[in-house]
């Protein structure tokens, strides 16, 4: 993993999670765990309602969480209940967290190539919804990372399980002299949360 990511990682790793929210993310570990016991595949989506910021977040920072605890066969993915784009300042952030950030289309919903590892495959960012073709159509875990969209989406095709784990939305600081500041934070928050999870598994490979 690239050098500034891994200074990143151990600010992540340092973090702490309140009891409260250990609890919520215990149906996440579990569902985990169970998959790798189980030995199948262990696939997620993460679903906000523009897939444009908190899901992008989540999906980057479990997929390199999984990477960096060894965990084999685990995909990321990320869903909106619309499609919009994902957010310019999001990119920005986990540049300067150390990902290498690659804009493959230049559209109005760009396409990204997220690489946490020159050896890896990256991570492929763009906003779609959550249940595009791109994305898992069975066995797989939906995280609903906004009340939004886990009061607009009651039911979830294809889903294996489903939680609740929302973030409070960095939008608020958009176009203000906090702007940077709260997307950091958001990001080593939900960073930090997702290294908590993957640090739970047991019989880790």
């Amino acid at each position: 993993m690239y050098s500034k990511l891994l200074q990143t990682i151990e600010l992540l790793k340092n973090h702490e999670i309140s009891e409260d929210r250990k609890t919520i993310l215990a149906p996440l570990v579990d569902f985990i765990q169970k998959r790798l016991e189980e030995q199948k595949e262990v696939t997620i989506n993460f679903i906000c309602t523009h897939n444009s910021r908190r899901s992008h977040l989540a999906q980057v920072w479990a997929q390199v969480a999984s990477a960096y605890y060894g965990l084999p066969n685990v995909t990321c993915y990320s869903g909106g209940t619309e499609e919009t784009a994902m957010f310019p300042k999001v990119v920005k952030t986990l540049e300067d967290q150390g990902l290498l950030i690659i804009k493959i289309s230049n559209t109005e919903n760009p396409v990204y190539a997220i690489k946490f590892d020159e050896s890896k495959h990256p991570i492929i960012g763009f906003s779609k919804k959550y249940d595009s073709s791109f994305n898992p159509t069975y066995g797989f875990a939906a995280i609903m990372t906004c009340s939004q969209a886990d009061g607009g989406c009651p039911f979830i095709a294809g889903a294996d399980k489903r939680i609740t784990i929302t973030f409070e939305d960095p939008k608020m600081s958009d176009d203000t002299p906090e702007q940077t500041k709260v997307y950091n934070e958001r990001s080593l928050q939900i960073g930090a949360e997702m290294f908590y999870v993957f640090s739970q598994i047991k019989n880790k490979n």
